[in-house]
């Protein structure tokens, strides 16, 4: 199958396009190669030639803004199916800058739904969020009555509405994945996780903001593979898939983790911040009996091996 992956040069898209490369399936990856106005040029560009290393793909710098440039790639390479993993990354960057935010979670998503439905695209995997949630406890399921909170939770319940009313339409089939705390090797440091493991090496301390809140957190891997698993999958057509680790795990543990594994670090407790809401652990039965998805490593694994890397890699040692 030819695949056409959008944000494939990114954290999670790498690890997709590298997955569906092993199974035989061809893939034309689109990234802009954004820093998103926080992410470092020489942070960037460090992550990005290691990242290309995993997968062999051509890459196109296009950007999903652009229409006429979208229409010329879906016009050559003919893709059966679109990934679109290409968005802003949270929901502190769309608040900075909403109008950049629409463009590309909005515009951008019309853009590449209409020329998946004017060349032909038989399948659309969105990637969307559990932030469409709201708040929520544990075991929260594909049908709960989704109250996001914030412009990126907002904007991505309207993306996975608008997939679906092409699909209404017969214009293609569909897919949605809502993933949650994804985190791991080849991840920006501006992260939770990133935070917490970085600043626990440089002995410093880890700001904690809500002790008791908990996020599903998510090893890329793991992530990456549910989301292949569910694009391919006959059982996945015009569905939608939590695809976490499905475990609750305070963020105080989570800091607290961090410092054990690294052996450094203190911790200071803050309040939550209000402009996220309170999250539990998402259920994952759906994508289980559907396509056999089985997320492998815990959290205390996923932490280790995430520390492995930070400790071995050239670019980090200088920085820590």
């Amino acid at each position: 199958m030819k695949i056409f992956v959008t944000g494939g040069a990114g954290f999670i898209g790498h690890n997709v396009v590298k997955l569906l490369e092993e199974l035989g399936h061809e893939c034309l990856v689109a990234d802009t190669l954004s820093d998103y106005g926080f992410v470092p040029q020489d942070e960037l560009q460090y992550l990005f030639s290691e990242r290309r290393k995993k997968f062999k793909a051509e890459i196109v710098h296009t950007d999903i803004r652009n229409r006429e440039s979208l229409d010329e790639k879906f016009a050559v390479f003919k893709p059966d199916s679109v990934i679109h993993l290409a968005s802003f990354p949270r929901q502190k960057v769309v608040s900075a800058n909403p109008v950049w935010g629409s463009e590309v979670m909005a515009t951008g998503l019309i853009n590449l739904l209409e020329c998946a439905k004017d060349h032909g695209v038989k399948r659309f995997t969105y990637i969307s969020s559990s932030m469409v949630y709201g708040d929520f406890d544990d075991q929260v399921t594909e049908d709960y009555n989704c109250r996001p909170q914030g412009q990126y939770g907002i904007m991505k319940l309207m993306g996975e509405w608008l997939v679906k009313d092409y699909a209404r339409r017969k214009c293609f089939d569909y897919t949605i994945i809502r993933p949650s705390a994804v985190y791991g090797e080849y991840d920006v440091e501006d992260r939770v996780v990133s935070k917490f493991i970085l600043s626990a090496m440089r002995g410093k301390t880890l700001k904690v903001n809500g002790a008791g809140e908990t996020l599903d957190f998510t090893y890329v891997e793991d992530a990456a593979r549910g989301i292949v698993q569910a694009s391919i999958s006959d059982n996945a057509k015009n569905k939608i898939y939590n695809i976490t680790k499905s475990h609750s795990y305070s963020l105080l543990d989570a800091a607290n983790l961090a410092v054990s594994i690294a052996g450094h670090g203190a911790i200071e407790c803050k309040d939550k911040d209000a402009d996220f809401p309170s999250r539990g652990a998402l259920n994952i039965d759906a994508a289980r009996k559907d396509f056999g998805f089985d997320p492998r490593v815990d959290v205390e694994e996923g932490f280790r091996r995430y520390y492995k890397w930070f400790n071995e890699s050239p670019f980090w040692k200088d920085r820590i």
